[in-house]
């Protein structure tokens, strides 16, 4: 599952005035978002303008009798998130893109665990495929959550997993957003991995293990050993993209 991810501050500036929304003052970086986690996110508003908007990281649907499966869903994959009954009524009329920098993915050796942060070549922003819901409980306090869309990896991420996130660019990104396309066939299309080439990987400190180590020392670079090749199936910790 795509399960922990980087938003620096600039990057989440950079994303929103390329979609025209404006920022949210109050963000500041962080180095180690983990599910249940409010997330600042980009949606379409039932007029057309766009929004920022704060979601918690994993999506309860409208139907669940309470909120604290939300966790659970913090990813849908993509080859089953048009019929899913969890997902397919916001992967219709309720997408948003979730700002990121980069995502973390984990290499493990013996009883060791290595880090390794995913990010674009270019340094810029990553705008990750996401859903959004409200979920309204007994009480009548409203909650808005969110899931990350899931593909098969490409060349950079394969190593390590057998998914990553979907990340969309160009008009991709402006398709995604608009709420006059609702059918499965002209979203699909955008559920594939980006290219390898875009992409690098680098070792970083085992801190970011711990969820509650959250600074930009978690991106300091460290030594491990080198990732299999392509195709090997090297091993794997099941805190990454499912």
């Amino acid at each position: 599952m795509c399960g922990r991810y980087v938003l620096k501050r600039k990057d989440l500036e950079a994303l929103m005035a390329q979609l025209g929304v404006k920022d949210p003052r109050e963000f500041v970086s962080r180095y180690n978002i983990a599910p249940s986690t409010v997330v600042p996110a980009i949606r379409t508003r039932p007029d057309g303008a766009r929004e920022a908007a704060a979601l918690q990281w994993g999506l309860v649907p409208r139907w669940s009798r309470d909120a604290s499966g939300g966790a659970r869903l913090a990813n849908a994959r993509a080859d089953g998130v048009a019929t899913k009954p969890s997902f397919r009524e916001a992967f219709r009329h309720r997408r948003c893109i979730v700002a990121a920098s980069g995502f973390y993915e984990w290499q493990t050796l013996g009883k060791l665990k290595f880090p390794w942060y995913f990010s674009m070549r270019d340094e810029s922003p990553i705008a990750l495929a996401g859903l959004w819901e409200q979920w309204r409980g007994p009480d009548g306090v409203t909650l808005e959550t969110c899931s990350l869309i899931t593909t098969t990896p490409n060349a950079v991420v394969s190593p390590l997993h057998d998914r990553m996130p979907v990340i969309l660019t160009g008009e991709g990104r402006d398709r995604w957003l608009d709420p006059q396309v609702k059918e499965p066939a002209q979203l699909e299309p955008l559920l594939v991995p980006a290219p390898g080439e875009w992409m690098q990987a680098e070792p970083v400190s085992p801190r970011v293990n711990s969820v509650r180590v959250e600074g930009p020392e978690c991106l300091v670079p460290a030594p491990v050993p080198s990732l299999p090749a392509a195709g090997e199936g090297g091993p794997q910790l099941s805190l990454g993209f499912e």
